[in-house]
């Protein structure tokens, strides 16, 4: 339901793919304009239980502890899955039909995000949006449009 009212808002429109770690994940899900993503951020979801693995492709919500997903999601690109997750929590809620191709494509030269590495600070990322990002990270990759089917 969440990823649906997200589409139908258009909350995924220029949204940056922030964190590509080939062979790992790319990671998205902090709206652009930070007035939007503050609402979103305090709108938290129960966990769902882990029913299908972390395979290739597969669409999650990103979470950082017990009952903490809101907007954040990543998209599994390890060729042979990230099945490690599934006891973690993560539970996948779609899977990319076609495009992988596509996914793995998304510009992955920034790396790990601050302070581990020189990508994106998702604080910073929530506290100024995209004019943050295409000031600092002009190669990320974005979506144009994202629809649900």
């Amino acid at each position: 339901k969440r990823f649906e009212d997200l589409v139908e808002k258009d909350f995924w429109k220029g949204d940056r793919i922030f964190r590509v770690l080939p062979g790992f994940v790319s990671q998205f899900g902090i709206n652009g304009d930070p007035t939007v993503q503050s609402f979103w951020r305090s709108q938290s979801m129960a966990d769902d239980p882990v029913r299908v693995s972390n395979a290739r492709g597969t669409v999650v919500f990103a979470t950082s502890g017990k009952n903490t997903r809101t907007t954040q999601m990543f998209v599994n690109t390890n060729q042979k899955g990230n099945s490690f997750l599934d006891n973690q929590g993560f539970s996948p809620v779609g899977e990319v039909i076609s495009g992988m191709d596509v996914v793995d494509r998304f510009y992955s030269g920034y790396g790990e995000g601050a302070p581990s590495g020189k990508g994106p600070n998702q604080g910073l990322i929530q506290a100024k949006g995209n004019a943050y990002l295409e000031t600092a990270y002009p190669k990320l990759s974005y979506f144009s449009s994202v629809n649900f089917k």
